[in-house]
């Protein structure tokens, strides 16, 4: 038995030590050192399945992690995620699965008596492939060629968040003290509070992340970051709102599970953000962004927000149609609260015929509906900045913009003085598609004075 859990160790590890010191790209070893992590948190949560379903156990050994010999645990992670994508170009996707397969249906029955195995034991294997082994080789591979950004950013999140959510909290049970049993005794409204909670401490960092991807080109991970410095969002207020929200979602956990061991990880966050990860990014987007960079963190502090943004470059520009009255309201609404590096401009002044708000950033960005209002509160204060943030929200956005068409403004072409913002019911909730530049009127007339501030 000793002897499988050294060989479960020892080769796979020396194979990826072999292949990867023979890489050169920084890139493609940060991928591998990815693709090992995530593998390794999706086969911890596939173990805690199997011991419920009966697809596998291990026998009773020293240095096991909640029943799971942690060599054995760390070669398979290294099998599953490190090792193919070093080996990506010789081994296609489908041909790295299938051999993970083969290599999976062998060693496995080999390694009795250290693994016992169910009569199920391959529905196991299948669902690991699919579920742990897939996603990794994605992500490894994805962020080794930086290629499909959407993609590698999503599996990063899901990732981050099962490390955060779920590992840490569980690893600092098994360590230290605390438990899962004290958040689900907390009854249906405490449960309801401590998601809240957590939603609120989650939507910065979500929407940072949704930041790097749609305005930097790049992710949250070191070593695949942003091509263009950004400082919008939430980093117009905090230079590292993924770290605060990591240690508050932390934090919040503790406080849930009364858990001390959480308190210190949450602890150790802080420190490792400024002693190591700080020192890096420092030195990296310096290099990379010089003086635009330094001019930012001369404003933008790390752990301690702005209440109003930080705002360099072009100003971003808000359309409404001033003749509709719920836009007019959001004009006033807006104005009266002076927002930061933002005009507000009649919607028929724009080149094309508006069907929706339009928001365009400085760089270009632009978004419509809901979403272009949500980008707008970025720009007055960090309180109506969250709320900015919670509707940018995956699904929340739809979800506004189907209530917002339905009940409050349908879409409409921001069309001649006078005309009146239709109601909901007057018109077909699906906006048809806009006229055309050839059919568009070449000169809109003279645009009304906007709504007062007051």
């Amino acid at each position: 038995m000793i002897a499988s859990r050294w060989l479960s160790l020892a080769l796979p590890l020396l194979a990826v030590l072999v292949v990867g010191g023979r890489e050169r790209a920084r890139t493609v070893r940060a991928a591998a050192l990815l693709t090992f992590v995530a593998a390794g948190v999706g086969i911890a949560a596939l173990h805690e399945v199997a011991r419920l379903t009966g697809w596998y156990a291990f026998a009773p050994v020293i240095g096991a992690y909640r029943g799971m010999p942690v060599d054995l645990w760390i070669g398979w992670a290294a099998l599953w995620g490190p090792l193919p994508v070093l080996l990506r170009r010789v081994l296609p996707l489908p041909v790295a699965m299938g051999l993970l397969l083969w290599v999976d249906a062998v060693a496995m029955p080999a390694l009795h008596p250290l693994v016992r195995l169910g009569p199920h034991w391959l529905v196991g294997e299948a669902v690991g492939l699919l579920t742990v082994a897939l996603p990794a080789q994605l992500l490894g591979r994805f962020c080794a060629d930086r290629r499909h950004l959407r993609a590698r950013t999503l599996l990063q999140v899901a990732v981050f968040a099962a490390l955060v959510l779920w590992f840490v909290p569980t690893l600092a049970f098994e360590v230290g003290d605390g438990s899962w049993a004290t958040l689900t005794g907390l009854g249906s409204t405490g449960a309801l509070v401590v998601a809240q909670l957590a939603l609120l401490a989650a939507a910065p960092a979500l929407a940072a992340v949704a930041e790097f991807a749609v305005r930097g080109g790049g992710t949250p991970y070191p070593w695949d970051p942003p091509r263009r410095l950004v400082t919008t969002g939430p980093f117009a207020y905090v230079a590292n709102p993924m770290q605060l929200g990591t240690v508050s979602l932390l934090l919040l956990a503790a406080a849930a599970t009364r858990s001390g061991a959480l308190i210190l990880a949450a602890v150790s966050a802080v420190a490792f953000g400024a002693a190591v990860a700080g020192p890096h990014e420092e030195h990296d987007l310096r290099a990379r962004h010089g003086d635009s960079w330094r001019s930012y963190r001369r404003q933008v502090r790390d752990w301690w927000p702005r209440w109003r943004p930080y705002s360099a470059g072009p100003a971003a520009v808000l359309w409404l149609d001033d003749d509709c009255g719920p836009c007019a309201a959001t004009w006033r609404l807006l104005a009266r609260r002076h927002p930061v590096g933002l005009r507000i401009r009649p919607a028929r002044e724009h080149e094309r015929v508006l069907w929706r708000a339009e928001y365009v950033g400085g760089d270009g960005h632009t978004e419509r509906g809901v979403a272009a209002v949500a980008r707008a509160l970025d720009h007055v204060h960090l309180g109506w900045a969250m709320l900015g943030w919670t509707l940018r929200l995956p699904g929340v956005t739809r979800l506004a913009q189907l209530v917002t068409d339905a009940m409050i403004a349908a879409p409409h072409p921001a069309g001649s003085r006078g005309e009146a913002c239709p109601t909901p019911s007057s018109v077909s909730l699906t906006a048809p598609s806009p006229p055309s530049a050839s059919t568009a009127s070449p000169a809109s007339p003279p645009a009304p004075s906007p709504p007062p501030p007051g």
